[in-house]
């Protein structure tokens, strides 16, 4: 017999959680959300879910503080609605880029966050993409690290773009592991931008190791802010003779002015997932999401009864690849 559970969706990505609930067949538990007038949060549960599995889905996308804070209020509901386990799933982990100390007096606030969900009797963290695989570390709880290259990869294979002139592309050295991983999933070569004539030659394009001359370059990282990284490799791939750039993140968090930047930029496709919710204004006509809800409702799926996730984090157009 499945084990009952609830599944809730807090409001930081509506749209993904609305795909995983019809997935799964199971209609988001009604929670009432208020907030007050001096902006303090008020939830309440609406049904019981004593002795039940709770999943409750909220990414810690902006506003950041608050979506966050509207989670551990949940989990402090749910705790003492006497929930039988609290499953948290968040597909951007906000904060996660502050995951060491780079100078003295700095916090590591990725293990702040790793400690406050666990401080509150969080069973497990379930995510996707972390900006630096050892957050995991930072959790004494199991984390599902979920994986977009599946879904990334499976675009270009979908609509035939993969060919001997593909080129996958890293914006700087941070970026190396996960652009080999994607050059050899869709079976193309890979090339950096070296961005480390920075200070010797600040006004001319970064230079690219690797052959990107008539080629076609996918840039990849795993989150796209700004935008900086993205346009600054792209001018230098286009200076090094591409004749075609794809942007290509998981996740799609365009603060500031990066949507203008990326339209500006010789970019023509930008291609993310909707591990961040996107706001209509933010849709430029050179994006392309792609939903990575089917990775999440199967592992919920799994994890509920006691599966292996393994499979989910495969590629299934080249399963010989470990990603």
């Amino acid at each position: 017999m499945t084990p009952a559970y609830e599944l809730f969706n807090l409001g930081s990505n509506d749209e993904l959680a609305g795909e995983i609930s019809t997935i799964l067949g199971v209609p988001l538990a009604p929670i009432d959300i208020k907030t007050f007038a001096d902006n303090e949060i008020y939830e309440r549960i609406e049904n019981t879910v004593r002795g039940r599995n709770v999943y409750v889905i909220q990414g810690i996308t902006a506003p950041v503080n608050d979506n966050f804070m509207k989670l551990m209020i949940f989990i402090d509901a749910a705790r003492r609605a006497s929930a039988n386990s609290i499953n948290v799933i968040i597909p951007y982990f906000g904060y996660a880029r502050s995951d060491r100390k780079a100078r003295s007096r700095e916090p590591i606030s990725a293990r702040m966050i790793a400690n406050m969900l666990e401080s509150q009797g969080v069973k497990r963290v379930m995510t996707m993409d972390l900006h630096a695989d050892q957050v995991q570390g930072f959790f004494d709880i199991p984390v599902d690290h979920l994986l977009a290259m599946p879904a990334l990869g499976h675009y270009f294979y979908a609509n035939d773009l993969l060919g001997d002139d593909l080129v996958v592309v890293a914006p700087d050295h941070s970026s190396v592991a996960r652009a080999r991983k994607f050059a050899k999933l869709l079976h193309a070569d890979w090339a950096l931008v070296d961005r480390r004539v920075d200070s010797v030659r600040p006004n001319t394009p970064y230079q690219i190791t690797g052959n990107v001359s008539g080629k076609r370059a996918i840039l990849i990282d795993d989150i796209i802010d700004t935008g900086t990284s993205m346009v600054l490799a792209s001018e230098a791939a286009t200076n090094a003779g591409a004749i075609e750039i794809y942007a290509v993140a998981t996740h799609a968090v365009l603060s500031d002015n990066a949507v203008d930047h990326l339209e500006k930029a010789p970019i023509d496709h930008v291609v993310v997932t909707n591990t961040v919710e996107i706001a209509e204004h933010k849709k430029m006509s050179k994006l392309k999401v792609l939903s990575v809800a089917e990775s999440f409702a199967e592992a919920i799926r799994r994890i509920n009864v006691f599966e292996s996730i393994e499979d989910v984090l495969k590629s299934p157009d080249n399963l010989d690849v470990m990603l």
